[in-house]
């Protein structure tokens, strides 16, 4: 889908930094080189190959497992020889900014960059990231996540491919659901029934939640946001604007403020990392999370393997008894523009995008890449868990300020606010004000 090239103020204000970190060359403040860029450049690379160097790739956060970083080290650097590649891991909290600063500067910038989808619109619009239209073929092609693919592009020229996807489902505790009596809820009521029961049945649990919910954790709370038929923001006459006051999304939050007040135990001001920690913990009946925090449990170090025996998945339902349609997580991968390795930067999207490395998402409970792999999920509860919530499964605003709004964090104060208590239709429309200021 062709996107206008129309920059908003916060859209604006990132141009503005990368341009004013563009020109740096690596020079002194009179413009002459530095000692360091006076000696010549070695290189142990082929002949006819790229000029050996490291690469520096950004991966946000636990999603993409250390097995599957050490393949790819492993597999760059026999394909590259001569060159190497350093993996650095971001946090998201605060990505935005971190990346506006970094690819905006020549000496700063990582070589390839992993960002959300709902993030990358803003990047590309601006010019942050390298054109690989040429690639799309060998990449996959029409086999791509569609919606990821229009996420980065821009114009009719794509600047950043998917990396993997995931829509959350919920975990829960059976061994608790038969000491209630529940049965696995159909609907959006029967849920919220059983997370109310869950938390007064198990009240003698300290900080106990029957549905897990940090005040900060606007990206699950959208799902009931949505099934209530309510939207952030929507376009209006050429324009975007917050949409938190309409009937149906003050509905929806008023049911965001019920879970919060009478099903969670989470700290009203919190955010949703490290979910291993109170679940292993005792404290969680339910929590709608990704796939791969199966593995957070499952693990010796960090989570409780004793307690995978009494855990039980199923698809967020829908007020319709369809599954609700949850935020449809994941992320791109793009190419810095001003990385001075432009080639063996493609080189690496291109393993990245390997069916060999694609593969391994679908192993740790992804949503990879390419479609076709998509099977390699599995066929086990997890597995269905999965393709239902993916089934109905959303996307923020398509705004190409988006990325804006999130970083002002505007989304996290709001529920932080309801979390507490706040006046829903008050919060709404201040939410509104700030988010329409930063679309336009």
């Amino acid at each position: 889908m062709r996107r206008t090239r129309v920059l908003g103020a916060g859209v604006a204000a990132i141009a503005l930094v990368l341009a004013a970190c563009g020109s740096d060359d690596g020079n002194g403040e009179d413009g002459e080189p530095t000692a360091e860029n006076t000696e010549p450049a070695a290189s142990d690379a082929e002949p006819d190959g790229p000029e050996a160097a490291e690469i520096r790739l950004w991966l946000n956060g636990p999603d993409t497992p250390d097995s599957m970083r050490e393949w790819l080290v492993e597999a760059f650097e026999e394909q590259n020889p001569g060159s190497t590649l350093a993996i650095e891991e971001q946090q998201w909290e605060g990505l935005i900014d971190r990346l506006t600063t970094s690819l905006g500067s020549t000496s700063e910038t990582p070589d390839v960059v992993e960002i959300g989808n709902t993030q990358a619109s803003t990047f590309t619009t601006v010019g942050a990231f390298s054109d690989i239209t040429d690639m799309l073929p060998d990449l996959g092609g029409d086999d791509l996540l569609d919606g990821f693919v229009e996420a980065g592009s821009v114009d009719g020229n794509t600047y950043a491919v998917p990396l993997y996807a995931g829509s959350a489902y919920v975990f829960y505790r059976t061994d608790l659901f038969a000491e209630s009596g529940l049965d696995v809820p159909t609907t959006m009521d029967e849920f919220v029934d059983a997370a109310i029961t869950l938390k007064e049945d198990n009240s003698d649990v300290a900080n106990f939640s029957g549905f897990w919910l940090p005040g900060q954790d606007w990206r699950d709370g959208a799902a009931f946001l949505w099934d209530a038929g309510g939207e952030f923001a929507v376009e209006e006459d050429g324009q975007w604007v917050g949409a938190l006051s309409t009937p149906e999304s003050q509905a929806g939050l008023e049911l965001v403020q019920t879970l919060f007040e009478e099903a969670s135990g989470a700290p009203a001001d919190g955010n949703e990392a490290e979910p291993e920690v109170p679940f292993c913990a005792g404290e969680i009946g339910m929590m709608l999370r990704p796939g791969w925090v199966r593995w957070s449990i499952d693990n010796e170090e960090i989570g409780c393997p004793e307690m995978m025996e009494n855990v039980g998945v199923f698809a967020l339902p829908g007020s319709d008894g369809e599954p609700a349609p949850v935020l449809l997580g994941g992320s791109n991968i793009a190419v810095a523009a001003n990385s001075a390795n432009q080639e063996l930067a493609r080189n690496l999207v291109s393993l990245i995008l390997s069916d060999e490395f694609q593969s391994q998402y679908a192993e740790n409970g992804l949503t990879p890449a390419k479609v076709s792999l998509a099977s390699g999920l599995g066929d086990d509860e997890y597995a269905v868990a999965t393709v239902e919530a993916v089934s109905n499964a959303k996307l923020t605003p398509a705004a190409a300020n988006w990325a804006t709004v999130e970083g002002a964090r505007i989304l996290e104060d709001l529920f932080v606010s309801i979390a507490g208590g706040g006046d829903i239709e008050q919060l709404a429309h201040d939410a509104d004000a700030a988010i329409t200021g930063q679309l336009n």
